[in-house]
């Protein structure tokens, strides 16, 4: 698009606390109306299509994307997208407990021929209680970091070719370069999937 141009971007995010009341009461219909909160928002303002680089909350498309205004792109898709193209054949999810316990992974992997595992359950734990108390927080520690390459090298251990950085906040401290495995990181993928897709939409407009 030409040096220091980009498509247009606009951001509306209600605050984590009010999604988390929503999730900790297992209310994932309040979590869908936050979500085309934001999206008729988004609407007003002259968006295309919507993003949420969060993983938790898309439990929730399924309850809403009927009546969003608007597109969305999933995020497990695009992971999907990216495991198939790099011939990656089991992956290993982390994220919160609710991405690591929930239905949306093991139902798109499956749609995709792609075999997954979870860390066990102490580990579940131990990653969700360092997203939340930790990363969230901006609060980063190599002990954490200690405590994920662990996690990573027992998914290796049973098989696993790749990992999933399935939360936001944790490619903060999981760099390619510290992992155990190759890394999926479900953010950029999704932004760069969002690029492809503005850029095509300007071209077919006309605009480029």
């Amino acid at each position: 698009m030409g040096r220091h141009t980009h498509p247009e971007v606009s951001m509306h995010t209600h605050p984590l606390g009010a999604y988390m009341e929503c999730i900790d009461r297992d209310d994932w219909n309040g979590v869908a109306e936050l979500m085309l909160s934001s999206a008729a928002k988004l609407e007003k303002c002259g968006a295309q299509f919507l993003i949420s680089p969060d993983n938790t909350i898309h439990r929730a498309i399924p309850l809403l994307a009927s009546r969003s205004p608007l597109p969305w792109l999933h995020i497990v898709e695009e992971v999907a997208a990216e495991a198939k193209r790099r011939g990656f054949k089991r992956l290993a999810i982390t994220g919160t407990k609710y991405t690591m316990e929930g239905p949306v992974y093991p139902e798109i992997l499956a749609s995709n021929g792609l075999e997954f595992r979870v860390p066990s359950a102490l580990d579940r734990e131990r990653i969700n209680q360092i997203i939340f108390e930790e990363l969230v927080n901006g609060v980063f520690k190599s002990e954490s970091l200690g405590v994920f390459r662990s996690v990573i090298d027992r998914m290796k251990a049973e098989g696993c070719d790749a990992v999933v950085l399935g939360c936001t906040e944790i490619p903060l401290l999981v760099t390619p370069e510290a992992s155990p495995l190759p890394v999926l990181d479900s953010t950029r993928l999704l932004a760069r999937a969002a690029l492809r897709r503005s850029l095509a939409q300007e071209a077919a407009s006309g605009k480029r």
